[in-house]
């Protein structure tokens, strides 16, 4: 049975599973499902048309599937997805998404959301990410599996952030970041691949190495995208036991419509 604060207030057509927990004073509306395992703590609004998955955590002062911060939202039906494993701390807000998008804002699985973060409409998180305090995504965002994102640090709208980065807290973020790349700053400053991470996940130094020379042919060489592209291809036909994970940064690069911060 679930277990639900008497403080706490349920519309009747919310849909939650017989183990969900709500603390005191948590307000859950109509269009939501909480699924088994999840925990809401107290004084948390979870609303709009929410999905949430199994065995999340939702500290208090959450805010949760709330409309998007948009001039050119008309009350449209637009969605919120939250996936399995997640944890999100004190006062993070996650708004639904628009038509201008694909109408669903979506939050993938296990994913470390810290205090005051906010993450706007349409947003496209993937899994594994860490998300540090005061983050600040605007709308259209897409951040690959395993990212690490520092605290204070805003990003534009739009903006792509490849797999297996890691940003430094007080970044500004206004182009893509590459697959693998680490840097920080105010503008965004690359300086090297994020090995540590990758090794701690269990890529071997061959593939490290491989990744490392693909940095310095879009970073170092003084090569456009086109050109370094070229030579990325080429080094992945050298470089077989790389190949996967240089296929994941083609695709990335090839996939830019803002441009990659090269600063």
């Amino acid at each position: 049975m679930a277990r639900i604060h008497p403080t706490a207030i349920i519309h009747p057509n919310a849909q939650l599973a017989d183990d969900v927990q709500v603390g005191a004073y948590s307000i859950i509306g109509e269009g939501v499902r909480i699924e088994a395992g999840t925990e809401v703590g107290s004084h948390c609004v979870i609303d709009g048309l929410t999905q949430i998955g199994k065995n999340n955590i939702f500290y208090r002062f959450c805010s949760i599937g709330g409309m998007p911060q948009d001039k050119k939202y008309g009350g449209e039906a637009t969605r919120l997805e939250i996936g399995d494993g997640n944890m999100v701390r004190e006062y993070v807000t996650i708004n639904t998404g628009t038509v201008q998008d694909v109408g669903v804002t979506r939050v993938g699985d296990q994913n470390w959301i810290m205090a005051y973060v906010h993450i706007a409409h349409d947003c496209q998180i993937g899994n594994n990410t860490v998300l540090a305090n005061n983050l600040q995504l605007a709308g259209h965002i897409h951040i690959g599996d395993w990212a690490v994102l520092g605290g204070s640090t805003a990003v534009h709208q739009y903006v792509r952030i490849g797999a297996h980065t890691m940003i430094g807290g007080k970044s500004s973020i206004r182009q893509d970041i590459p697959t693998y790349v680490m840097g920080a700053g105010d503008p965004f400053r690359p300086v090297g691949i994020n090995s540590e991470g990758l090794q701690r996940r269990g890529v071997s130094a061959d593939v490290v190495a491989a990744l490392r020379e693909a940095y310095k042919l879009l970073y170092r060489r003084k090569l456009n995208v086109d050109e370094a592209l070229l030579q990325i291809e080429q080094l992945q036909q050298d470089k077989p036991q790389a190949q996967v994970e240089l296929q994941a940064l083609i695709d990335f690069l090839k996939q830019s419509k803002r441009g990659i911060a090269r600063a």
